[in-house]
């Protein structure tokens, strides 16, 4: 196999590695999936590989953690937990807008932009979804604007972990290009276009 060819599996492994850090004990809300949407949409070179593979990553993990970690909480075999494609949607959103940035190039303004965003993008979108299924929100204006609020103690979390984790999978792997060649784009100094499905 030609070096070339292992890019995608590496990427493929820092994703799931990235995803998996789940398992790791951390506050509500830090984790690396917003990160992981932007990474993927900053490297990965065909448009479905964006949105696919860090969704199976987010998958993958859950399945563990669901019928792992919270076995006792559910009665049988977990496939997908209440709430999931809320979440699949703003990494989505978040891939979607990495895709806009770095359309071009990946550029640490870029980068910085995008991780800012992702927690917005995710605390709109899955909040948004919670007043739409819950009960505990009446379906009014006034019910949407009590259930951000009541979740703006959380917004800090996700946004501490898009950033540190942005950081050290863009850091991480731009490191990497510097010592492997067959890490980088094809175009000197910007990523590579990415490719229609």
């Amino acid at each position: 196999m030609e070096k070339k060819h292992l890019k995608l599996p590496i990427l493929i492994l820092i994703i799931l590695a990235a995803a998996f850090s789940r398992l790791i004990p951390h506050i509500p809300n830090f984790s690396a999936f917003g990160a992981i949407a932007l990474f993927g949409a900053a490297h990965l070179q065909k448009k479905w590989q964006v949105f696919l593979i860090p969704a199976m990553a987010l998958w993958l993990s859950s399945l563990v953690i669901d019928n792992v970690y919270y076995a006792a909480d559910y009665t049988g075999f977990v496939w997908f937990y209440e709430g999931f494609h809320w979440q699949l949607l703003s990494y989505f959103a978040i891939g979607a807008l990495g895709l806009f940035l770095f359309k071009k190039e990946v550029s640490v303004m870029k980068t910085g932009i995008g991780a800012l965003s992702a927690g917005l993008i995710f605390f709109i979108v899955t909040n948004f979804g919670v007043w739409m299924t819950s009960s505990l929100y009446e379906p009014t204006l006034s019910g949407l604007a009590t259930c951000f609020t009541a979740a703006i103690p959380f917004y800090r979390a996700t946004m501490l972990g898009d950033v540190l984790f942005t950081f050290v999978l863009f850091g991480g792997y731009y490191l990497a290009q510097q010592k492997f060649d067959f890490l980088k784009d094809n175009r000197s100094g910007t990523m590579q276009e990415v490719q229609s499905f």
